[in-house]
């Protein structure tokens, strides 16, 4: 694979060309110099960027921290590196914490709500709306 033009390095990336334009424009891959030809060509080498980038969302990465991941990618520093890695291992953590307090509250909350006659108003629609007096122990969700 020589250089490509835009719709064949989104192909070959598995991504769409307003992707490896919002990509250019966000500098996480170069804007490549006009060739005199009428399109401009990019190395082959930015499908296995573009690819990083990807896998580094699906790691939950921001394109902010992916911009300091690629400034970092020959790999030289790697205590920025983990450092990197580990808050976003921590910010991992704590969503899964709070997803853990939220899966309790609504767990708690269906029960309550089959537990209550039709006669008495529904715990899932008073928590939502803030009732003080919601589900004993229940925060608000």
């Amino acid at each position: 694979m020589n250089n490509l033009t835009i719709g064949r390095l989104a192909r070959a990336a598995g991504v769409g060309v307003e992707t490896v334009r919002y990509y250019q424009r966000r500098q996480l891959l170069p804007l490549p110099a006009a060739q005199g030809s009428a399109f401009r060509t990019y190395p082959a080498t930015l499908v296995d960027r573009i690819r990083f980038i990807k896998r580094s969302q699906e790691l939950g990465f921001s394109l902010d921290e992916i911009e300091a991941l690629l400034q970092l990618e020959d790999g030289s520093d790697r205590a920025a590196i983990r450092e990197l890695a580990a808050d976003k291992l921590q910010h991992i953590r704590a969503k899964m914490a709070d997803l853990a307090r939220m899966e309790a509250a609504l767990n708690h909350l269906i029960h309550e709500c089959a537990a209550t006659g039709q006669a008495q108003p529904c715990p899932i629609i008073a928590a939502l709306a803030g009732a003080a007096e919601t589900c004993g122990q229940v925060r608000r969700i």
